[in-house]
């Protein structure tokens, strides 16, 4: 996200009579100009090997990744910095890690 004062929180796009992924569409279409560079973030259990399929999933060439362990080494932190066209590209990548069990989305 470009803009921290026009930034997407997540109580503002949980809302039970909306479709989740269209609402989130319009928030990112709101406060993000694309084709931009978007930053992932997500947190994952260190000992589940899951961090290589969230890596699988950015394929592309602009993909630039850097993790960080927790104090207790239980869970890394996994950012993701990569070339995106439009909101819908945004929104498959995270369906996608959805999928991968044990993955935190922020």
């Amino acid at each position: 996200m470009t803009d921290f004062n026009n930034k997407i929180n997540i109580k503002d796009i949980q809302d039970p009579t909306e479709d989740f992924y269209t609402n989130f569409k319009e928030k990112l279409n709101a406060v993000e100009q694309f084709p931009s560079f978007y930053t992932f973030k997500f947190i994952i259990k260190s000992d589940s090997g899951n961090d290589d399929r969230v890596r699988a999933i950015f394929d592309h060439p602009s993909a630039k990744f850097s993790e960080k362990a927790s104090s207790g080494g239980k869970y890394t932190s996994v950012t993701v910095k990569v070339y995106v066209n439009n909101a819908d590209e945004v929104i498959d990548y995270y369906k996608k890690v959805a999928e991968i069990p044990d993955v935190m989305m922020l």
